[in-house]
């Protein structure tokens, strides 16, 4: 994770801004709850989609039998290449299928699916995604004394999510010292996509205050 987020400062300097606005979805917005976390001034704001503060994430998954439940492929994604070998059999129809069945039923279009398997296609590129979920149950991040987030921060939220119950949105927004929280409730993990337009113009509105 520190090297995740060197990354991003890495493209905040490289592009010669002191702060921006920060907005993540899923691995993304863990990144950026920790960019949040560990260099606050160089952020004016924080938007964050359907993933948790990493303490809340951290607490349900030791306690919380639902969200153990709902987090079964982060165990089984440790087997070594079993799972490289189930998602990539019959052409990735169980990597189009796990997509696919994470959304509504038009959330990806068949052309769009062809785009994702010539990016899973590519030479390491399936292990280097399901490497994301190793490297976070093998090599725990340390987590800093003072988890609060100083950042305004607005949190949107597909209350539909098959893998994140929204249960985790509100105890994420206690670390806040300035946050809102946007629930959808007909949306799933990619509200960001099922409702682009309302999602678009509530961070607009909220990174232009």
């Amino acid at each position: 994770m520190h090297e995740l987020v060197k990354d991003v400062i890495g493209l905040i300097d490289a592009l010669d801004y002191e702060k921006v606005n920060l907005v993540g979805h899923d691995w993304g917005a863990a990144v950026a709850w920790m960019l949040a976390i560990w260099n606050p001034e160089r952020l004016h704001r924080l938007g964050i989609i359907n993933v948790p503060h990493p303490a809340v994430m951290k607490r349900f998954l030791l306690r919380d039998l639902e969200q153990i439940r709902r987090s079964w492929y982060i165990f089984f994604f440790q087997l070594p290449w079993l799972p490289e070998a189930g998602m990539r059999a019959d052409n990735w129809r169980g990597a189009a299928r796990a997509l696919r069945g994470s959304g509504k039923i038009h959330t990806f279009t068949n052309e769009e699916l062809e785009k994702y398997k010539q990016a899973w296609s590519q030479p390491g590129a399936l292990t280097a995604m399901l490497n994301w979920y190793r490297a976070a149950a093998r090599y725990p991040q340390q987590m800093p004394n003072e988890m609060r987030i100083s950042v305004a921060t607005l949190m949107m939220w597909g209350m539909k999510d098959a893998a994140l119950s929204h249960r985790l949105a509100r105890p994420s927004m206690d670390y806040c010292d300035e946050g809102r929280l946007l629930f959808f409730p007909d949306s799933t993990h990619w509200v960001q996509r099922e409702e682009a337009d309302e999602v678009n113009r509530h961070l607009l509105e909220f990174i232009s205050t």
